[in-house]
């Protein structure tokens, strides 16, 4: 059984309380649906002696699974790295950054078309099979996940995290956010990665 994670919204100067309120009541949503899933897989009759690649009850469950789950960890990803109020990354996530984009205003730019064109979700990850930095796009939170990518920094980019503040305007909540990236939360999750004890 998984429990919502508390965050601070006074932090977050890019989204109005109403907008953050109804966003976080979207992610403990996802939170209840991985607990019910969870209590369904346990379940003697979780239909796996039946399961099917076509359609089964099994498979149901297993997809659903990746969905919510996702749900929850990218939400508190995101959640926990915007309301920052520096506007250039620390020294550690800075050297990577103009490492593989050449500058933070070159980095700035993907990042920002990254965001344009993902459906779901914009991530900056580190890929440990190629052992480089790239922002990735998904459109569905189990959709465009690159196995062993390590992310960094989650955006939100499903209407829902923007619509109420920002109406179609998905350029202007793009720079609103990346205007407020958490850059201490961001050079913690750089600091993991090389210290070896990914979290």
């Amino acid at each position: 059984m998984i429990k919502a994670v508390e965050f601070n919204y006074s932090e977050i100067n890019s989204l109005s309380k109403v907008q953050f309120d109804e966003h976080y009541k979207l992610y403990k949503g996802y939170v209840d649906k991985v607990n019910e899933i969870t209590g369904k897989l346990n379940e003697k009759e979780n239909g796996a002696k039946d399961a099917n690649a076509v359609y089964s009850l099994y498979r149901g469950l297993k997809e659903a699974e990746s969905f919510a789950l996702n749900g929850c960890i990218l939400h508190e990803l995101y959640f926990e790295n915007i309301g920052g109020e520096k506007q250039n990354p620390c020294p550690n996530t800075e050297k990577i950054i103009n490492m593989q984009f050449g500058s933070f205003e070159k980095f700035r730019e993907d990042l920002t078309a990254c965001c344009k064109a993902a459906r779901g979700w914009c991530i900056f990850v580190y890929e440990h099979r190629t052992m480089t930095f790239k922002n990735i796009l998904l459109d569905a939170h189990n959709l465009g996940n690159i196995a062993l990518g390590y992310p960094l920094l989650a955006i939100d980019m499903y209407e829902h995290a923007y619509f109420y503040d920002y109406l179609s305007d998905k350029a202007k909540y793009i720079a609103a956010i990346i205007n407020s990236i958490n850059w201490d939360v961001v050079e913690k999750r750089v600091g993991y990665l090389f210290s070896g004890n990914i979290q």
